[in-house]
């Protein structure tokens, strides 16, 4: 198949998201990050793998959007954002560390902007 076919794309994504899965695992004190990247949007996910069951999610369509954050502009302060904005609702649901799932998608762009957006709202990873 050709490497432009979206449904290629989106089965080589789950095979690196797969093999991400293998050591990267979340529990009720350190939850896994997910993260989803669309071509509009970014959702993150704080999944407790033992339980099974998302904790808390967010998505650049449920936040306000700002003009300028630290030289950044358009889709990637919204991602750096709405990072924020999960660290902050993790922060308030009592959890500090958690261990970051990039979904099968390079570490760089809109992804590495929504973790450095979890990191200044104060979560570590």
């Amino acid at each position: 198949m050709a490497l432009n076919n979206s449904a290629e794309r989106r089965r080589r994504r789950a095979t690196r998201h797969k093999r991400v899965l293998k050591k990267v695992r979340g529990t009720a004190e350190r939850p896994r990050l997910v993260v989803f990247r669309s071509l509009k949007n970014i959702e993150g996910q704080l999944v407790d793998d033992d339980r099974g069951a998302t904790l808390l999610g967010i998505s650049t369509l449920a936040i306000e959007k700002t003009a300028e954050v630290e030289d950044l502009s358009g889709k990637m302060a919204a991602s750096y954002t709405a990072g924020r904005a999960l660290a902050e609702k993790a922060k308030a649901g009592g959890i500090e560390s958690i261990v970051f799932d990039r979904g099968g998608y390079r570490y760089q762009g809109r992804v590495k902007a929504f973790a450095d957006g979890a990191r200044a709202g104060g979560l570590k990873f």
